[in-house]
């Protein structure tokens, strides 16, 4: 079958959903959970193998996972399998696989298309089941009737989509990179102790063990400024509507660094609660559910709920070194969680947490390297939040027809 220009199909009938595969039980296959998929990147990869053992999504480099259960398919949990160590692999059973039809439909487009409201939508729409587990239901998705164009427009539209999603992939690079360089910087200096003039200083009893002659041990609440976040009144529209003063709910804790907010809250409702307005590089800590023990990094002025911690030096000087030393020491104020089956660590544990404290001057020669780093990082993530943003118009306009790519020159890669 080949399709004309543009043609009403049924879902099932352009892409193969769930595609039969045999994987032998008891070997080992590539394995993707739900959680390393990032809703923002279109790309995932696996190097992490698992033992097959009857159950879970089956895939090939190219198909595309789409996560049905609640509420990762609203956020937009949608990758497509770029490199996997082997032929096939599997994940999480809350995907759904699909693969392009060989002549009728592109893997790429098919990728794109399934982002796009055309699929989620009907998907969304047909969840069922108990409440916080409901699952979209894969009939009311394979007969999903789809208005496509043939393939020939279909590598032409998602050409134009995966420059951007190439963009966002080489910057994604870059961070990691970088981010890799200034902890390798870190770990040298703070945990290794290899810090430029080690060689001629002498090394001290500490209640946390040898530490470099000079430095000190201090409590975290003693040396830096704690914050506790808050929620303004829902009830109270005044605190929320019109808003200019970005503020993070704890799910923001999970981005490497926060470069925007989850909502705006208005200078009444900072005023009228118990949320406070932290610094741009602020540490951020999860303290509670889910994202417990998630540490992140302000980017921006913002104030937080009353699920997250913020830790910072009013002089601005130690806020990197905070960051750094909240990542290698949180699983050890984790550990001190109280709660029960909902744990929870409190601004007090925070407070109590005793960190090595190194002197001024090697902070600063320490910022010298790390600061501009951090600095990159950070543009890079708002260049990838506006080429995100860019992609996200464009696609429906594309994968609609409302942008006609027809006759537009566009070199498309040989496609397999």
């Amino acid at each position: 079958m080949q399709l004309s220009k543009w043609q009403e199909i049924r879902w099932r009938d352009f892409v193969e959903v769930n595609p039969k595969m045999s994987l032998i039980k008891g070997n080992k296959y590539p394995f993707i959970e739900m959680q390393d998929i990032l809703p923002a990147n279109r790309y995932i990869s696996s190097d992490t193998m698992k033992i097959y053992n009857g159950g879970g999504a089956k895939f090939i480099k190219g198909d595309t996972l789409f996560a049905r259960i609640t509420p990762c398919l609203e956020n937009g949990k949608i990758a497509q399998v770029k490199e996997i160590i082997d032929e096939y692999g599997f994940g999480s059973t809350e995907f759904i696989v699909f693969r392009g039809r060989e002549g009728i439909s592109d893997k790429d487009f098919v990728y794109y298309i399934s982002r796009s409201d055309i699929i989620r939508q009907p998907a969304i729409k047909s969840m069922s089941g108990a409440s916080g587990r409901q699952r979209a239901d894969q009939k009311v998705v394979e007969n999903t009737i789809v208005n496509v164009p043939q393939i020939g427009i279909q590598h032409k539209i998602a050409s134009i989509l995966s420059a951007y999603d190439d963009l966002i992939e080489n910057n994604n690079r870059r961070i990691k990179i970088l981010e890799e360089m200034a902890q390798t910087i870190y770990n040298e200096w703070f945990v290794k102790f290899r810090f430029p003039g080690h060689s001629k200083v002498k090394m001290v009893d500490s209640e946390l063990g040898k530490i470099p002659e000079g430095w000190a041990v201090e409590k975290t609440g003693d040396v830096f400024e704690t914050v506790l976040g808050g929620t303004p009144s829902r009830v109270k529209t005044e605190y929320w509507e019109n808003g200019n003063i970005p503020w993070i709910n704890s799910g923001k804790v999970n981005e490497l660094r926060i470069i925007d907010e989850s909502e705006f809250i208005t200078e009444l409702g900072l005023k009228k609660s118990a949320t406070k307005l932290m610094p741009k590089r602020t540490t951020v800590l999860a303290i509670t559910g889910a994202t417990l023990g998630q540490v992140s990094l302000l980017e921006i002025e913002a104030c937080a709920n009353q699920s997250v911690v913020g830790i910072y030096d009013e002089k601005a000087i130690y806020n990197e070194y905070i960051y750094f030393k909240f990542c290698e020491i949180i699983q050890a104020v984790i550990s001190k969680a109280g709660g029960g089956a909902q744990q929870h660590i409190n601004k007090e544990i925070v407070n109590e947490t005793i960190v090595v404290f190194p002197s001024q001057q090697l902070i600063e020669q320490f910022n010298t390297l790390i600061s501009p780093i951090f600095d990159l990082i950070g543009n890079l993530l708002r260049k990838n939040k506006f080429l995100q943003e860019t992609r996200d118009v464009l696609l429906p306009k594309l994968i609609s027809g409302e942008i006609d790519v027809e006759h537009l020159d566009i070199k498309t890669e040989d496609k397999e």
